[in-house]
């Protein structure tokens, strides 16, 4: 169990107390989509399966898979979050995206979980609506060699997907 003392997961600098752990006990809510994704970090860190399920948003919980997300809970040591990017989700917006990376050991192997995640207020609450892995897609209307490939790969297009043209 992690004190409210010790370093948050989520990677924020904080104190657990100070960060995701008023959130996990349902002291209070989650006033951004950031917050929200580092708590349910956090979450998985401390075991809190409940507090995953909690943070769908009504209607998109039917295919929640309880038990595999204790069970990867449980197998894994949760080493870091990383926030890569964050649009959307200020005062007086109702969606918000956050790209990040989770870093997990299991099985002593590094890993990583990357995800770009939709998040929706509703009903004055932030919720998680669902994520696609990696980066997501933009729409690119002309790719030069030196901008980043349209891939998501994080590499120059005359690296990547260029250089087979």
């Amino acid at each position: 169990m992690i004190s409210g003392s010790a370093a948050c997961p989520c990677s924020s600098g904080l104190e657990f107390g100070q960060c995701c752990e008023p959130y996990l006990a349902g002291a209070k809510q989650a006033p951004t989509p950031e917050a929200l994704m580092r708590s349910r970090y956090s979450a998985f860190a401390t075991g809190n399966i409940g507090y995953l399920e909690e943070t769908l948003l009504p209607g998109t919980r039917d295919d929640f898979d309880r038990q595999g997300a204790a069970d990867w809970a449980a197998a894994s040591e949760w080493t870091g979050l990383e926030v890569r990017e964050v649009e959307g989700g200020g005062p007086g917006e109702n969606e918000g995206i956050v790209e990040f990376v989770a870093h997990y050991r299991q099985q002593g192997a590094d890993r990583v979980h990357h995800e770009t995640a939709s998040f929706k207020r509703q009903d004055g609450r932030w919720w998680y609506v669902d994520g696609i892995m990696g980066v997501r897609p933009r729409r690119v209307e002309k790719v030069g060699r030196n901008d980043p490939c349209s891939c998501g790969s994080g590499k120059k297009y005359k690296k990547c997907c260029g250089a087979a043209a």
